[in-house]
C-alpha cells in the first residue's frame, strides 16, 4: 500500500516551464500589439488636428476673398495662419476660367516644415 505522501505526488499536476513560457510570449506579443494600436490612434488623431486647423485657415482665407467683394487677380500669393496655437504656410493660386466673370481661387496648406496638410478651391465670380 502506497503512503499518502507519495500519492499527493503523483496526483500533483502543473503548468510545465514551456507552457508558462509560451503564455508569456503570447501576453508580450498581446500588449506589444496594443501598445502599437494605440500609438496609432494618437498619431491619427494629432494628423486630424492639424487639417482640422488648416481648414479652418483656408476656408478663412477664401472667405475673407469673397467678403471683400473684389475681383482677384491672377497670380499666387503666400500667406500665414495661426489656428490652435500652431502655425501654418497657406499659398493662394489664381487662375482664369472659360468665362472672363470668374476666377478659380485653390488655398494650400502646409505645416510649420513644409508638408502639404489641406488644399481647397473655389470658383469666384466678378462683383
Amino acid at each position: 500500500m502506497a503512503s499518502p505522501t507519495s500519492r499527493q505526488d503523483a496526483d500533483a499536476h502543473g503548468f510545465t516551464l514551456i507552457e508558462v513560457l509560451v503564455a508569456l510570449a503570447i501576453v508580450a506579443i498581446t500588449l506589444a500589439t496594443g501598445i502599437k494600436a494605440a500609438g496609432a490612434l494618437l498619431q491619427n488623431g494629432q494628423r486630424l488636428a492639424e487639417v482640422s486647423a488648416a481648414q479652418w485657415c483656408a476656408d478663412n482665407e477664401l472667405a475673407g476673398l469673397k467678403l471683400a467683394h473684389q475681383f482677384p487677380g491672377v497670380g499666387d500669393s503666400d500667406f500665414d495662419c495661426e489656428q490652435l496655437g500652431a502655425s501654418y504656410r497657406g499659398k493662394l493660386v489664381v487662375r482664369p476660367t472659360p468665362n472672363p466673370n470668374f476666377r478659380r481661387v485653390e488655398a494650400f496648406l502646409a505645416d510649420a516644415e513644409g508638408r502639404p496638410l489641406y488644399s481647397l478651391s473655389t470658383i469666384l465670380p466678378r462683383y
